[in-house]
């Protein structure tokens, strides 16, 4: 590219061009698990990312931008397989079409206060804390990046207004689309296009990953629940239900098993919702074998409690 210029960084180099408004990275190369994108380069501050910026890096897991971003162009981030963390300002960014187009692997959009609001920004607007339902305006990684990996929906990533009531509003209203979508919807493409594009064409396969899609997402809520209304709090707490172990299909175990069996966070919440129970305790231990013995522990204890909550309850009741 002409006027491209190159700034060498830790295992790779950003390419870029100046102009009287700043800098664009136009693009990346090298074997970087984690960059840092500076704010300022030749004195000028960096403005954008451009069309394809990191497109295909594979290696790269970690990004970091820079409070002075105003726009980042279409796929900048696309096919970013093992990108797994985004860290960008709480400001208005123009972003271009499918930023993160196929970025399976994203779990987290960080966002970090804007030195412009005064803030520090090197305080992290994590909604660790917000897991207790309370209303902060602030936003969990995780939610916005659903919205952009589970959702496809790119109305949602708005640094700005993520985590307000308004856009908790608007994600809630497409978890709930996703959830009432049958099952089936969508396998006709699959099988029109072939295993080439979409995998195995088996509807019984389609189906279970469909489930287990909304699984997912449904535990990923009732983790980060501020603002969650009871309505839709007790449907996603009744779809975990009947779909665990026992059930006609078991997709929450499945995923709990196969994907959390390490994360107290979830296999406590699968055992908190009802999904674990004297009809399917067996199963389920025979399941985990000894892969994940403090899983096999947490659920043993909770089978215990609630044996001696039983038989308290049963000591009260009046005889004849």
């Amino acid at each position: 590219m002409e006027g491209e210029k190159e700034l060498v960084i830790p295992d790779g180099s950003l390419y870029y061009t100046v102009s009287e408004n700043g800098v664009q990275i136009t693009r990346f190369q090298g074997t970087a698990v984690q960059v840092t994108v500076p704010e300022a380069i030749e004195g000028r501050p960096v403005r954008g990312l451009a069309k394809k910026a990191f497109l295909s890096r594979k290696d790269l897991r970690r990004v970091t931008l820079p409070d002075t971003l105003e726009e980042v162009g279409d796929w900048a981030f696309g096919y970013c397989s093992g990108l797994v963390q985004v860290t960008l300002p709480k400001k208005q960014i123009r972003f271009g079409k499918a930023v993160f187009l196929e970025c399976g692997s994203l779990r987290q959009i960080r966002l970090t206060a804007s030195a412009q609001a005064g803030e520090c920004r090197e305080k992290p607007w994590d909604c660790a804390q917000a897991k207790g339902g309370e209303d902060t305006g602030e936003c969990a990684p995780e939610l916005l990046a659903a919205a952009v990996t589970a959702f496809d929906a790119y109305y949602l990533l708005d640094p700005l207004q993520a985590g307000s009531g308004e856009w908790l509003e608007k994600w809630d209203a497409r978890l709930a689309a996703i959830l009432h979508t049958p099952d089936q919807e969508g396998y006709s493409r699959q099988v029109l296009c072939g295993e080439e594009d979409y995998g195995s064409t088996d509807l019984g396969a389609y189906v279970r990953e469909k489930r287990k899609g909304k699984v997912r997402l449904a535990f990923l809520r009732l983790m980060f629940p501020t603002g969650l209304k009871e309505p839709l709090r007790k449907e996603l707490e009744e779809y975990l239900v009947s779909h665990t172990k026992g059930e006609e299909s078991q997709e929450t175990w499945l995923v709990v098993l196969e994907e959390h069996g390490d994360d107290r966070d979830y296999y406590s919440l699968f055992a908190r919702l009802g999904c674990l129970g004297a009809d399917n305790l067996g199963e389920i231990l025979a399941d985990i074998g000894e892969d994940y013995p403090e899983m096999k522990a947490h659920f043993l204890k909770c089978r215990e409690a609630g044996a001696k909550a039983e038989d308290f309850f049963e000591g009260l009741s009046l005889d004849d």
